[in-house]
């Protein structure tokens, strides 16, 4: 698969392509024609004995310096080389791969003013599975994500630190003449334009809204084999009490998988009639409202993410009339809004999906089932302790769903007074998706097993498919053994498996 990068930009899929899946790039003649256009403006403007921010100054609280021509490409290089300044554990693969084809998706508006040979280069490391080496910590998220991209930019130069295909590190002249690939030395302008962008909070936005799309659909089906596994009712998600009354989209989808995921449930028809409970609680009642808020939510937050592809972020910017302006548009608060934004429902859907499973484990609540749905409560201990987990995740998320956007530590001098921490929210957002992974994972082992100890009544024929597809990896009720492994297992299948009521 071959992604065409041209003056339009790219789309939601193709950023998740490159990303995860190691599609290659390829730049139309339309972008390499702009970014040629673009560069004759630059080229005229470091001609001239006028200063230009970006072209022939210094940056940020240093931008009042003019410098000499013959110092500008040491510039650009001390630009690269001094903001490559992060710190901590390096970040997964495919966020710097993301980071790196948005930061390309920019240079091929035209915008950037840099020469072609720059994108082509980048494109190069991309095609070649060459991953730069980013680190935790490092942006603010404001000018934008400046250490993380200027990582990358290390490696265009020929420097820096970066890992193979294989995901070996090898000194980078090793890897970028092992794939045949020149180091590029830095003209004017092109150090800013490689570094002064979102794209790393960007990309984390749009894998997360990849990843958490296909969760809200599992999670439907899991919250209905909890239903199952506690003897509760079908009814409360019929779509007369849903669309008509309260007419949220996220919502009405959700309770709708709900009531597709529970038809022909012998265990559902079981207690349909004669039952005593008068209302189920609302883990169980209400789970299409909290899954449903969150899949609102997911839209507006994609639709920030188109916006943003849209977009051409860099400081200055290459107008359409030639001319060279400084701008804001660097500042990351729009995208750092919404991954804050997202980590809120994504870590009450995962408190919803503990407390039903706490009703499961616990023999008081659980309409019949053995306590910790143990094979011997008191020799054995079930699935106890796996709460346990499922509550230091969701705790862990709690904490980790306080907001950073609404945080600001001034930096350069006072001149970038206010930053959007954008990044941090990133990062943030990617251990909440994480954490509700193994959250699901959790929840779907209890109902299963719940479901397995209702025998010999049948569930649904969806829920029933879920639960075979987890057996070929996760054995049913028993003795006790060896959790970790099982529940290691369920979360692959989470992670993995989109499944929805209405395929």
């Amino acid at each position: 698969m071959t992604i065409q990068i041209g003056t339009s930009g790219v789309t939601l899929d193709d950023v998740v392509a490159v990303a995860r899946h190691d599609a290659r790039v390829m730049l139309t003649t339309q972008a390499l024609e702009a970014m040629a256009h673009s560069r004759t403006q630059i080229d005229q403007l470091a001609a001239s004995p006028e200063p230009v921010y970006g072209v022939s100054t210094g940056f940020g609280a240093l931008a009042n310096r003019h410098i000499p021509s013959q110092q500008r490409v040491q510039l650009q290089r001390s630009l690269v080389r001094s903001h490559a300044a992060g710190t901590g554990p390096a970040v997964e693969r495919e966020v710097v791969r993301a980071m790196m084809l948005l930061r390309l998706k920019t240079l091929a508006s035209g915008r950037t003013g840099a020469r072609p040979e720059v994108a082509q280069t980048m494109a190069s490391l991309l095609n070649a599975g060459i991953t730069p080496i980013v680190h935790e910590f490092g942006s603010l998220g404001c000018s934008g994500d400046l250490a993380p991209l200027a990582h990358c930019a290390m490696v265009l130069m020929g420097e820096g630190r970066a890992c193979g295909p294989d995901g070996v590190e090898v000194p980078v002249p090793q890897l970028l003449a092992a794939a045949g690939i020149e180091p590029v030395e830095l003209a004017e302008k092109e150090g800013l334009a490689l570094i002064n962008g979102t794209d790393g909070m960007l990309g984390m936005l749009i894998l997360a809204v990849h990843d958490l799309r296909a969760l809200c659909d599992t999670a439907d089906i899991i919250a209905a084999m909890s239903v199952e596994a506690l003897l509760g009712t079908d009814q409360v998600f019929r779509p007369e009490l849903h669309e008509p009354l309260r007419p949220p989209p996220g919502q009405v989808r959700s309770a709708a998988n709900m009531f597709a995921a529970l038809r022909d449930s012998e265990i559902v028809a079981s207690h349909a009639i004669g039952d005593t409970k008068v209302q189920d609680a609302y883990s169980l009642r209400c789970a299409p409202q909290v899954t449903g808020g969150l899949r609102d939510t997911i839209d507006y937050a994609t639709l920030v993410a188109h916006r943003e592809l849209a977009a051409a972020i860099d400081n200055p910017v290459v107008l359409a009339d030639g001319s060279v302006s400084s701008n804001g548009n660097f500042h990351g608060a729009p995208i750092a809004y919404v991954l804050d934004f997202l980590a809120i429902p994504a870590t009450d859907l995962g408190s919803m999906s503990e407390r039903r499973t706490d009703r499961m484990l616990d023999k008081n609540r659980s309409h019949g089932l053995p306590p910790f749905l143990a094979d011997d409560a008191g020799v054995d201990s079930g699935l106890m302790i796996a709460q346990y987990t499922q509550a230091g995740l969701v705790s862990d998320s709690k904490r980790l769903a306080v907001p950073a956007s609404v945080d600001s530590i001034p930096s350069s001098a006072m001149q970038e007074d206010h930053v959007s921490m954008g990044w941090h929210a990133g990062r943030k957002l990617r251990k909440v998706v994480d954490n509700l992974v193994q959250i699901l994972a959790i929840e779907l082992m209890s109902a299963a097993r719940a479901i397995d100890l209702r025998a010999p009544l049948k569930p649904a024929p969806i829920t029933a498919e879920l639960i075979a597809l987890l057996r070929q990896s996760v054995p049913g009720p028993g003795p006790d053994r060896f959790l970790a492994p099982e529940l290691s297992a369920a979360a692959n299948v989470v992670r993995t498996v989109s499944f929805s009521a209405s395929r």
